[in-house]
């Protein structure tokens, strides 16, 4: 029998007030293994974290950006390859007080037998708040897990929001390089019947996220909004595309730098 081994991917891009408190919740956990993969950082993001005294935390450095979600299918990679049996996903910035949340998420793929363990970002008195922009987003994202037969069981939970877990399966099962399309990850996981469940609830504000700027919030939206879409075309056997009623939702899309690291 395979030794249950959990590993954090830890992203990291300018996180050096949050990077050091990220890696602690982790290492209570407990995980076995933690991968910072500090990537584009041009403030003490890499010191924080060549200097955090823990043999469990192993990082990767790259100093140009990877794009949002690149690393985390290159943490997953690295984490496929030293054994993990279950791989959590921390932003570098989740900086609250989700110790619990983060157990949850574990447990359930270590041994509730769950390939991807959600995080509901948006429980029903949060929805009520959503507007414009935001309000498309989950609509979007809703649309998609109807779309997988998933809608009942996570409603408007996506790997695009919060931390997750994931099994050893899923990392099998699933490219690699989609999980820097999350969306598209959870549509594919969906066609392999693995077992896809909400592993936790904790509302958006509670993850410690700092707000950046509203120029980012929308980006970060249109990215998720488009990715949706190009998860939409997969399950549907389309085209991949990222437009809806003749309006493209690129964001953050085109500064993905996947390519360098997973050739297609």
């Amino acid at each position: 029998m395979r030794k249950e081994v959990l590993v954090a991917v830890v992203p990291a891009k300018n996180e050096a007030p949050f990077i050091a408190r990220v890696l602690q919740n982790l290492l209570a956990v407990p995980v076995d293994l933690a991968i910072p993969v500090v990537n584009g950082s041009t403030d003490r993001t890499p010191e924080i974290v060549r200097r955090f005294n823990s043999p469990r935390v192993q990082p990767l450095f790259f100093p140009a950006p990877l794009g949002i979600d690149v690393p985390r299918a290159v943490g997953a990679a690295h984490a496929l390859a030293a054994g993990a049996t279950a791989v959590l996903f921390v932003d570098g910035d989740m900086a609250g007080n989700i110790l619990g949340a983060l157990r949850e998420l574990a447990r359930a793929v270590e041994r509730g037998g769950v390939d991807l363990a959600l995080t509901n970002c948006y429980p029903p008195a949060e929805l009520a708040f959503a507007s414009g922009l935001a309000r498309l987003l989950l609509e979007v994202r809703l649309a998609l897990n109807r779309e997988l037969g998933l809608a009942g069981a996570i409603g408007t939970a996506s790997p695009s929001h919060g931390p997750h877990a994931v099994s050893r399966r899923f990392l099998e099962r699933v490219p690699l390089r989609e999980l820097a399309v999350p969306p598209v990850a959870l549509a594919l996981a969906a066609r392999q019947g693995l077992k896809i469940k909400v592993g936790a609830c904790l509302a958006h504000r509670e993850l410690g996220s700092p707000f950046r700027d509203a120029t980012h919030a929308r980006l970060v939206a249109e990215t998720i909004i488009g990715d949706c879409l190009e998860a939409l075309c997969v399950a549907r056997g389309l085209p991949r595309r990222r437009e809806l009623c003749g309006i493209s939702y690129p964001g953050y899309h085109p500064q993905r730098n996947m390519h360098l690291l997973f050739p297609a």
